[in-house]
């Protein structure tokens, strides 16, 4: 069976810090032609994590709901779920 992903808001940049409506699952595309870096900081900040996404790579990142990631204007961020 095929799996499914919901779109649970509207589609954002990451060119400064957002929680992309306090989601817990965001699918992330660097709709650029060369790397970019996602970070991946706490509420309070602190950064957690760090991605490096391949030029049209496209990965979904699961966090808690406050925490914020940043990009570049052209990674384009959406909360998301799954169905199967």
């Amino acid at each position: 069976m095929a799996q499914v992903t919901n779109l649970l808001g509207s589609e954002v940049n990451l060119a400064s810090a957002t929680n992309v409506g306090f989601a817990k699952l965001v699918r992330v595309l660097n709709n650029k032609a060369s790397v970019q870096v996602i970070t991946q900081k706490n509420e309070g900040g602190t950064t957690i994590a760090t991605v490096t996404l391949a030029a049209g790579e496209v990965v979904h990142i699961q966090k808690s709901p406050k925490d914020t990631l940043t990009g570049a204007a052209t990674s384009l961020a959406v909360s998301v779920a799954f169905t199967n």
